[in-house]
């Protein structure tokens, strides 16, 4: 837990110890500020949710106006300074990096084993890339501005169009299919929610090139081995699966113009965040009969594959895709986790086939992760198309599960040798001593000017597996104590034997 107290109500105001001269880079911090420091908490571990130094939970205030300095003080240019992040953004203490490099270890250990390569996009894209015309939500929340040089550019609020932009810079040069994955920070200016902050890491994997429903049981395959290695069982969590196939063939029953698919696809997203009256009205107002809405709403109402194939019929392409699905499930080992639901449609346009999302089963948290085919993204970029589908994992609420199952690690600090000299003088030969050992690979923390006592002490905050004491007598002698800490063993060893 954190060594700071939890203040309420107050106004804690930081002010630097001396007087800042006046100099060039001064008026960085002209601007008097404030935070309030029951936002600023370090937590352990247990309980972090990789987020410690957000301001995600408190209210936006006005800034109090700066306190002026007398004239002549030659304070004029001393100011205060806000020591939070951004609203809706995270700073990453070392407690709360220890588990984001835990959990990005997960990520790249799972697309590992499925023979993923790496890909990596800037954060800055082309506005051009995400403004698209179907309504979606994500089009609000975009942080966009022009740059210098006047483009519209954009803090990219996904990762799936910078992944279809690099398919087609790459063109021929690659060979299909491709199953890539990254591990990339998005934007997004939204309301934020537990598990929901203006920026978050997502893991993105992708198959391109695969029209066959084999690339989406890979996908979901991938999803169930990341919760099960990090202990979350069939029982926490389930994996809703569908397909925008499902939507188009009732479209069809009701002959609904396939131009208004994509629109109606991100109105029913909102099935569940909002009233099954204002989804209707919605509908109603897009240019969908009356009669269409009641059967888009029956249909998406259905949890049963049998009863879908009732209404919609066995030569239904999504129903055949459906079924294919669930039963290389079953061949996989995973069928225990999905169910099928008509109501998952996903909120973005560019999704054509089966889509899925995971949910924790308690219904505490928002989606898990989601997906789906997009086979016409592509074109849309003035490419031809080619058959791709994916899925973003972010890294918030995972982490809000694991707390809340009691799954996140205990990942202190972890250092191999601590190296120390007894004496001042020998401060020389104690750096040698580090840089002997750091040459082959250990972890060295080099201290000085410290009581023997408070070194032990630091050994064991930082979880240390040996003390190496460089003292006079044993130098003399080609030689250094080590303590093993963790047996209490002590010992002499030759400086050129240490290992």
């Amino acid at each position: 837990m954190s060594a700071f107290p939890v203040l309420h109500h107050h106004l804690l105001f930081l002010r630097p110890r001396l007087h800042l001269s006046l100099r060039p880079f001064s008026p960085r911090l002209r601007r008097p500020v404030f935070f309030s420091a029951a936002s600023v908490q370090c937590s352990s571990a247990s309980s972090s949710s990789s987020s410690t130094a957000s301001r995600d939970d408190i209210d936006e205030v006005a800034e109090p106006p700066g306190v002026p300095s007398p004239p002549g003080s030659g304070r004029e240019t001393q100011q205060l300074i806000d020591v939070n992040p951004p609203r809706g953004t995270r700073d990453f203490p070392p407690e709360d990096m220890r588990l984001r490099n835990w959990l990005f270890q997960q990520f790249r250990e799972v697309s590992r084993i499925l023979s993923f390569e790496e890909v990596d996009f800037p954060v800055l894209e082309s506005e051009a890339l995400f403004i698209r015309k179907a309504g979606e939500e994500i089009t609000q929340q975009l942080y966009n501005f022009e740059d210098k040089g006047g483009r519209r550019v954009v803090l990219r609020p996904e990762i799936t169009p910078s992944l279809a932009r690099l398919v087609i810079k790459q063109g021929k040069s690659v060979s299909l299919p491709l199953k890539w994955f990254t591990i990339g920070q998005c934007w997004r200016y939204e309301r934020m929610t537990r598990g929901r902050r203006r920026e978050h890491y997502q893991w993105n994997m992708d198959i391109i090139g695969v029209p066959r429903v084999r690339a989406e049981a890979e996908l979901v395959n991938a999803i169930v081995l990341l919760f099960e290695r990090l202990g979350i069982t069939s029982s926490d969590v389930g994996i809703r699966v569908s397909s925008r196939k499902v939507l188009q063939a009732v479209l069809q029953m009701y002959a609904i113009p396939e131009r208004l698919f994509a629109e109606v696809c991100v109105i029913v997203d909102k099935l569940g965040k909002i009233t099954n009256e204002e989804v209707e009205k919605e509908l109603i107002i897009a240019g969908v009969t009356s009669e269409a809405v009641k059967g888009i709403v029956e249909v998406l109402s259905l949890t049963s594959l049998d009863k879908l194939e009732a209404v919609l019929g066995s030569d239904v392409e999504a129903i055949a895709d459906l079924k294919k699905l669930f039963s290389l499930a079953e061949h996989y080992g995973y069928s225990q986790w999905i169910t099928f639901d008509a109501s998952i449609v996903r909120g973005l346009a560019y999704y054509t086939g089966i889509v899925f999302e995971a949910f924790d089963r308690e219904g505490k948290l928002r989606a898990i992760c989601g997906g789906g085919r997009y086979d016409r993204l592509l074109s849309t970029f003035g490419s031809d198309d080619i058959p791709a589908c994916g899925f973003g994992f972010g890294d918030a609420v995972i982490v809000e599960l694991l707390k809340e199952k009691g799954l996140l690690p205990d990942l202190g600090r972890q250092v191999d040798d601590i190296v120390f000299p007894l004496d001042e003088e020998l401060e020389g030969q104690a750096s040698m001593v580090a840089s002997t050992l750091r040459r082959k690979g250990h972890s060295v923390d080099l201290v000085e000017e410290k009581r023997l006592k408070w070194v032990f002490k630091h050994a064991e905050r930082v979880n240390a597996s040996r003390l190496i004491l460089v003292g006079n007598s044993e130098w003399q002698r080609g030689m250094v104590r080590v303590k093993v800490l963790s047996t209490r063993e002590e010992y002499e060893t030759k400086i050129d034997e240490l290992n």
